[in-house]
């Protein structure tokens, strides 16, 4: 009983001055009275209690995107300003989308499609891909031939194999990687070799601990300026928010 008179008491104070509910103060008899008035309004209008979950829900996501918002504003160099990642889409675009990627991730597959429509449909928007692997061997292998290819031969290749990359079916073999960088007719040995060195493992640590102070856990997480998306994100809402993100 305590612990559901917590919970609406707690629903109920969304819509009261933080001082009208004082349960300390109640006698034993006045507490009763109101579990009962309590149970009674609710039965009543059991409606009441979505609606107070609604309003708690839109606090809570309000006081996240303030968080998320200061933790943007406190990385803004390593989001934005630095050497190691691609810089696609117009690099002289008024809006920076960051996306932090895994390429065995299934929804950064499906997100791929969409940031490459976004870039298409508004060509005023700057993509900074950050490598970030997080689901196990696969995905950093995957990641640092990506790096090793950028580092050695260029955005352009690094750009293609992304692609590539994002698509490839089964493992993330070394005959799997040849292939794919024959294909391409890029350097083959030199980038496998490449794949090891410390330049590639500081980018990975580097997006890593950059996302452990961003609080991301998950990919593909965006940040378009200020704002952190957390998850897919369909390429219209992205469109909405950018213009939103202009109008400011």
């Amino acid at each position: 009983m305590k612990n559901w008179l917590t919970t609406v008491v707690a629903l109920t104070a969304l819509a009261l001055p933080a001082h009208s509910l004082d349960l300390d103060r109640m006698s034993d008899a006045e507490r009763e009275a109101f579990r009962a008035e309590i149970r009674e309004y609710l039965l009543e209008n059991p409606e009441v209690i979505m609606e107070a979950v609604a309003v708690l829900e839109q606090r809570e996501a309000a006081q996240q995107a303030e968080a998320d918002m200061a933790l943007v504003a406190a990385n803004e160099d390593a989001l934005f300003e630095d050497t190691h990642s691609l810089v696609g889409g117009n690099p002289d675009g008024d809006i920076t989308l960051v996306e932090f990627i895994d390429y065995r991730c299934g929804f950064c597959r499906r997100a791929h499609p969409e940031i490459e429509n976004l870039l298409e449909t508004d060509g005023n928007i700057r993509l900074i891909v950050k490598e970030f692997p997080i689901l196990g061997e696969d995905s950093v292998t995957a990641s640092r031939f990506a790096i090793a290819v950028k580092q050695l031969v260029g955005d352009e290749e690094y750009k293609t194999v992304h692609d590539a990359l994002i698509a490839l079916p089964g493992e993330v073999s070394e005959p799997a990687l040849r292939r794919l960088s024959d294909t391409f007719g890029l350097p083959t040995d030199d980038i496998l070799a490449h794949m090891e060195s410390d330049e590639v493992t500081e980018v990975i640590a580097s997006n890593h601990a950059l996302a452990q102070r961003l609080r991301i856990s998950g990919t593909p997480t965006f940040v378009m300026q200020n704002q952190m998306l957390r998850g897919f994100v369909p390429a219209d809402e992205m469109l909405t928010l950018a213009e939103a993100l202009r109008a400011e």
